[in-house]
Order: C-alpha cells, then structure tokens, then sequence
C-alpha cells in the first residue's frame, strides 16, 4: 500500500466529516417500500425513494425476476454481439419502444451507460450540442465524451439563450438540444414545446432523458413527452427502468430503427459492456405491463404529491412549484440541509439533504420524493416529523 496516498485520501475525507459534508451509507435489511427497517435508524418512513409507483416490491415483478433468473441463469456472460443476445432483451426493447411510441429502442444496463453511449456515438465532426446547464451528470459527461463536437450550455430554461445558441452553431449538423425532462433536484419539467419549436425552426434533433418522468407524468405515465401532447416530436428519449419502472437497474435509448442500428454498431458501453441481466428485463417487462394495466397508480401518485406539498405548506415550509413526484425544500447550506436530514432520520422519516456540487453553493435542499404506495397515515407521520424537526432547526417559527 502506498502510505502517502491513503494518508491523503484520509486527510480530504477528515475535511468533509469536519465541513458536515461527509455522506453516510444507510443499510435497508428488506425490500424497497413506503417502509423499510434500517440498520441505523429502525423502522422508517422512505421519503428518498425513486420507487414513484411502488413497484420495485410488487409480487408480480418480483416473480417475473425470479422466473427470469431461473429461465435464463445469473448472467449474460459477454456482450451482445459476441456471445449473443437473449430474447428477453428484444422482447423488452419491443416493449419499451411500444409503451414510448418510437420505432425501436436498445437496453444499456444503466442510464449513465445509455448517455454516455449515445452523444459520442452519434456526434462527430461538424456536429453540436446545446445542453440545459442542470442537467444531469449523466448527460454532462457523454456530452463531455462528444469531443469532437462543438458544445454549448444554455441557461436553465432559458428559451432566448437556448435560440442564440442556435443562431451560433448555424452550420454544423446535427445539432442536438438535450434536456432532462423532469429535473431532479429541481422537480420541475423542461419547458418540451418551447424546446422542441425551436429545434423545428433550427432543424436540430431533440434528446430528452426522461428518467424522473417515465412512469410519473403524462395521462398514462408515458413520460414528460405524454404530458406536453409531443408524441411524434421527439427525436431520441433516454431513460431507466431503476426508478418507477421497478427500480432494479437499466437504461435505454429509444429513436428510430436507424439511430438503434447505428448505436448497436457503435456504442461503447453497448459493445465492452455485458448486457443488461435477463432477470432485470424480465422483472422490467412486468413492471411496464403492471403500469399498462394499472393507470390509476399514476393518478394515486399525484393524489399523494398533492396532499404531501399541501401539507408541508400548511406547516409554512416553501416547496419549490412543480408537476412531478420531486418535492424539494431550499435550507441553504450543504451541513445544513444533512444534519437535517438525520434529525428526520431520527423522528423515523428517510429523506436525504442535497448540497454543494449537486446543486449550487447556497442552494442546498430536503429533497422529497413522493411514491403512490405511500398511505395517507404515513404522509402524516412524516408531516408530523418535518414540523418538530422544522421547529427544532429554526425554519418553523
């Protein structure tokens, strides 16, 4: 071991323990759900959770996991195009192109690995990229991994600095607009008709990750796209079916026949990577065909957000605005917002406090996350600890 080294790692992670910065691992001994016994803490109420529809403990997810596993073994072994590709995998990406309303769509197994397979497989040189500023480390590093692009920022949701960006990149081809849909520290969705007028007027491609919006807005949980009525105008939507869609792991890009062949062609993540694990897409597939026949968990889901904002408002927190399952409170400092979000630990409610570099310098929020499996009783509960937790911090008079 080298001796210097470990002494300096050391000496940063005493920073951050000092700073009120140091992030703590919580260790959960059962499934994902509303509630969950942790090691640290008890039996508490998760508020944390991109579980939005409940579903990663669903029974029949559950089971088409266990099936998968023992149809198709613990692993895929090579990737795809060396070993072959199991017929789950097609059979989901069918699925998922058909609940998305695109021509086709290809598993990564993780959304990270769908971004930063996507921007430098499919921008070479001449090309570039204009990126929401907040959007998601994902997105920033694959566009990062675009190199040979030309590369640009707008203002977070700023449509006139997004248009004079466009202006300036008059000439290269293509030009890809990328934006979350749901942003989610924020909560808030991109402004999608405004972006995608503007792309129609540039002749740019649009690009959304979707991954806080599938299966959390539009009428039947098909995603911010749903939402806006944009079905059809978008042209690539990444996403990930770790959040609502189960929650086990996995990511996707959905697009044209085209854009797939050339990413299964030449997507790195796509040729080193082993596929996705055959009883994730199986478990995966269960959960899309779950929320097909189930619609009123995403009406459940916003029954829940709506009550959850209402109430912290009636005890005087501010939460931003917003159409998802996201709902934030601004604290302002980083060892603020954590030693915070261990006081509620403590009361019984899990809900983590994000600061600096996750969002800006004096920024730092309780990030709140809604799921329909939450029962009315454990929303009060959880009201009940934010308002003794509040008044203990000083935000509640």
């Amino acid at each position: 071991m080298n001796a210097a080294f470990d002494a300096k790692l050391n000496a940063d992670l005493d920073k951050l323990k000092a700073a009120g910065t140091y992030k703590q691992l919580r260790h959960i001994t059962g499934p994902m759900a509303p509630e969950v016994h942790m090691e640290e803490a008890g039996d508490v109420i998760v508020l944390s959770s991109n579980n939005y529809l409940g579903l990663s403990d669903e029974p029949s997810v559950v089971a088409a996991g266990k099936a998968g596993l023992d149809k198709y073994g613990a692993g895929t072994a090579s990737v795809r195009f060396i070993c072959g590709t199991f017929d789950i995998h097609r059979i989901l990406e069918d699925r998922i192109a058909a609940f998305l309303g695109t021509e086709a769509a290809l598993t990564y197994v993780s959304c990270w690995s769908a971004n930063t397979g996507l921007f430098p497989t499919i921008c070479e040189e001449g090309s570039a990229i204009v990126s929401d500023e907040l959007n998601h480390a994902s997105i920033i590093d694959g566009c990062r991994l675009a190199s040979k692009a030309k590369r640009e920022r707008y203002k977070h949701g700023d449509m006139a600095d997004l248009e004079a960006k466009l202006q300036s990149l008059r000439g290269c081809a293509p030009i890809l607009i990328v934006t979350d849909g749901v942003f989610s520290m924020e909560g808030s969705l991109a402004k999608l008709p405004e972006i995608v007028a503007l792309a129609e007027k540039y002749g740019a491609v649009t690009v959304v990750d979707d991954s806080h919006g599938t299966g959390v807005t539009g009428k039947t949980g098909r995603g911010t796209i749903e939402h806006f009525g944009l079905e059809g105008r978008v042209d690539i939507i990444t996403g990930t079916l770790g959040k609502a869609l189960g929650g086990a792991a996995g990511g996707f890009v959905a697009g044209s026949h085209a854009l797939i062949d050339t990413l299964i062609q030449r997507s790195r993540p796509q040729l080193f990577s082993n596929a996705l694990p055959a009883t994730v897409a199986c478990s995966s597939l269960q959960a899309i065909e779950y929320l097909d026949a189930h619609p009123e968990l995403v009406e459940k889901l916003r029954a829940n957000v709506a009550y959850f904002r209402d109430g912290l408002k009636r005890l005087g927190f501010k939460p931003l605005e917003g159409e998802s399952a996201i709902v934030p409170i601004i604290v302002g400092d980083t060892a603020f917002a954590i030693a915070m979000s261990d006081a509620l630990l403590k009361k019984g409610v899990f809900v983590t406090g994000f600061g600096f570099p996750v969002v800006p310098e004096g920024t730092a929020r309780i990030r709140t996350q809604l799921s329909a499996a939450l029962t009315r009783d454990e929303m009060d509960r959880a009201l009940a600890a934010f308002e003794t937790v509040g008044r203990d911090v000083g935000l509640l008079k």
